[in-house]
């Protein structure tokens, strides 16, 4: 069964930092490609980050280049996004979402992908 399961989220102050999991199961992970998006009340979802395999090419939105990073462990099946310098503007509920087997680099459009976490909720506030 395939699944995607997101950790990580919770509460954090402005200028802070947050690394949200991925982790993965059911699927070949090697040459899959997983994306980060989220959704804000009231705000339609937006891609955040992606990263593809083998070739672990990233794409990120430009609204958190510089702040975030996307990484994978093919190891542990996970993929991780580092938050740093977090804004009142990125509080949402952000889902990791897979394209099981994809050569070349990933995008930002949601409707590429096939399967999704549940979200996790970021919060920053003071």
């Amino acid at each position: 069964q395939l699944q995607l399961v997101e950790s990580g989220g919770g509460l954090v102050q402005p200028g802070g930092s947050l690394r949200l999991s991925c982790a993965t199961s059911g699927f070949t992970f090697t040459y899959s490609a997983i994306g980060w998006f989220r959704q804000a009340p009231g705000k339609e979802r937006e891609g955040v980050s992606c990263i593809s395999n083998p070739i672990g090419s990233t794409n990120y939105a430009n609204s958190v280049k510089g702040r975030f990073t996307i990484s994978r462990d093919n190891a542990k099946n996970t993929v991780y996004l580092q938050m740093n310098s977090l804004t009142l503007e990125d509080t949402a509920i952000y889902y990791c979402a897979a394209i099981p087997l994809l050569s070349g680099r990933c995008n930002l459009s949601g409707n590429s992908y096939t399967y999704w976490g549940q979200g996790t909720q970021v919060t920053v506030s003071s």
